[in-house]
């Protein structure tokens, strides 16, 4: 050792140096030995060095840690018992010392409860989650540090967890749920969620995304899903309003139709063959959301924002033709937005210019984009906006909004006033080939000012972090509310602010 030592040394020292060290360490080595036993020795820490540097063996068997040691003896060998649970065929002889980590079990033991005196109880499982290999997990969990939890097991073991109230068991499977959900998964982690009542922010986002993005109206969502989603301002709309319209009568056909089994691309005619079907052979002239089919589906179409879908000419068409709304719903969205274009052009009512953001949660117009592959692209959407004839440019990784006015052609009608202003938010998405999210970006809500033929950055993308296919979504509002517009001569000048 000591030879192998002094190699070592050598590697660091000069040759006269090296030749004084051994020399010193023989000669401390002889020293040692005379000194008394209970005296401290400098070799220890020298020893300590060289185990340091030396190479552990290979063969050195490995010492098992406590908490592998308790989880092997105690859980699966059970020894030292005082208390067997019985549940679902299976028994467990488990301690109580344990089990007072959870506190379904700390409340039996600790109160004049009968079970706190019993060697074995028999548990009750009322949730048909609940397997056996779940409770295996879920029992083992309160003998060992860590536990892993397969995303194929989650609901199960989250189902046991909150039965037995065991927190941090709870948290880890929301954790597990959040990094696995994709296309396949989100329904049936939406629908655990809501039940054990657990954080369900991910999920309603991919909820949101999934179900325009991706087209999956053939999941069986439940209403009150449908309900959440379709009211809610984050919902990723591609392209307008009418396809959000157009996706939930292929949903409520399904609904109505469960034996069907055609082509997805199939589906949006057998829905309007379907509800044709029903006015000639039925001779129903009743809105379909007034018969007893229909009714169930009332509170959902009552989110979609109608506003969006009038204010375009063929869309209009299409709602008189399906004839699924009520006509009072109608009614009251043509009367809204006639008093709002004239308020736009006799009031100068040239958008807002104050924060209201439940405003724009409610109200904001939802469209979207899907970019295949990078590269340039200009496009508007479809629509009266009330002579605001918005441009969006996505060329050399900037998004850019332009207030067209007089530079590029447009088949409708456009507003000549020096300014104009709207509320905004832009969101940008990516997925892989299972449907998770790979990057997203929002600019948050805005207030922006245009004058003519304006044009605003509104985002510059980082190119390491930019997957196609990109899909762009946008909210916008285009004219403030009846009793916070103001004339446009007091304001001051500004371009664009953000709103807190």
């Amino acid at each position: 050792m000591g030879i192998l030592g002094s190699r070592f040394q050598l590697s660091s020292q000069g040759p006269e140096e090296a030749t004084e060290g051994t020399s010193t360490n023989r000669k401390h080595s002889c020293e040692c030995k005379k000194r008394k036993r209970n005296a401290q020795c400098d070799c220890d820490s020298e020893q300590e060095e060289d185990d340091g540097i030396l190479d552990t063996p290979r063969s050195r068997k490995k010492l098992k840690s406590t908490s592998k040691y308790i989880y092997q003896t105690l859980f699966l060998n059970g020894e030292n018992s005082d208390i067997r649970i019985c549940a679902l065929g299976q028994e467990w002889n488990l301690h109580k010392v344990y089990l007072c980590q959870s506190g379904y079990f700390s409340s039996m033991f600790s109160g004049s409860w009968k079970e706190s005196s019993m060697m074995e109880i028999n548990l009750e499982i009322p949730d048909q989650n609940i397997d056996t290999e779940a409770l295996q997990v879920v029992f083992g969990s309160l003998y060992r540090d860590d536990v892993l939890i397969k995303p194929s097991r989650v609901v199960s073991i989250l189902a046991a967890a909150c039965m037995l109230q065991l927190d941090d068991l709870i948290q880890q499977c929301g954790e597990t749920m959040k990094e696995n959900i994709s296309a396949k998964t989100v329904c049936g982690y939406y629908a655990c969620a809501s039940i054990y009542e657990t954080p369900i922010v991910a999920c309603m986002m991919w909820l949101l995304s999934l179900f325009t993005i991706h087209k999956l109206v053939s999941i069986c969502y439940r209403v009150e899903v449908m309900e959440q989603l379709i009211q809610s301002s984050d919902l990723f709309v591609m392209q307008v309003e009418m396809d959000v319209y157009t996706a939930l009568k292929k949903w409520m056909f399904l609904q109505l139709n469960p034996l069907w089994d055609g082509p997805i691309k199939q589906l949006l005619a057998d829905a309007d063959a379907w509800l044709c079907k029903r006015r000639t052979d039925l001779c129903e002239k009743e809105p379909f959301l007034n018969t007893d089919d229909g009714v169930p589906f009332r509170s959902v179409f009552n989110f979609v924002r109608l506003q969006y879908i009038i204010n375009d000419l063929a869309s209009a068409r299409i709602l008189e033709r399906d004839n699924i709304l009520p006509p009072d719903w109608l009614t009251s969205v043509y009367k809204n937005q006639w008093f709002a274009m004239l308020r736009t052009e006799f009031e100068n009512d040239n958008g807002p210019q104050e924060p209201n953001k439940d405003e724009f949660e409610q109200s904001s117009m939802r469209c979207g984009r899907k970019l295949i592959k990078d590269g340039d692209y200009c496009w508007r959407w479809t629509g009266f906006n009330f002579g605001f004839d918005l441009l969006v440019t996505y060329t050399n990784r900037f998004i850019v909004f332009k207030r067209n006015t007089l530079s590029q052609p447009c088949g409708g009608a456009v507003s000549l006033q020096a300014r104009r202003h709207l509320a905004y938010r832009l969101r940008l998405a990516s997925f892989d080939s299972r449907g998770k999210l790979v990057c997203s970006r929002s600019t948050g809500y805005q207030l922006l000012t245009l004058e003519k033929d304006q044009e605003y950055v509104v985002m510059n993308l980082d190119s390491r972090l930019l997957s196609f296919p990109l899909y762009v979504c946008c909210n916008f509002l285009y004219t403030s509310p009846q009793s916070d517009h103001r004339p446009d001569s007091s304001e001051k000048d500004r371009s664009a602010h953000s709103v807190s």
